[in-house]
């Protein structure tokens, strides 16, 4: 156990518990883009 006034590092990995394997940007790049066409179809209706 580390001591009051000593930091405590541990790995990125470790802290998040997991891995983080970057399928979130993609999800929110395809949402963008459907937002984007739903806008645009509304639009010129």
């Amino acid at each position: 156990m580390a001591e009051n006034n000593e930091p405590v590092h541990i790995s990125t990995e470790r802290a998040r518990a997991g891995a983080t394997p970057g399928v979130t940007r993609y999800v929110l790049g395809i949402g963008l883009v459907l937002v984007i066409l739903a806008f645009a179809i509304i639009l010129w209706s």
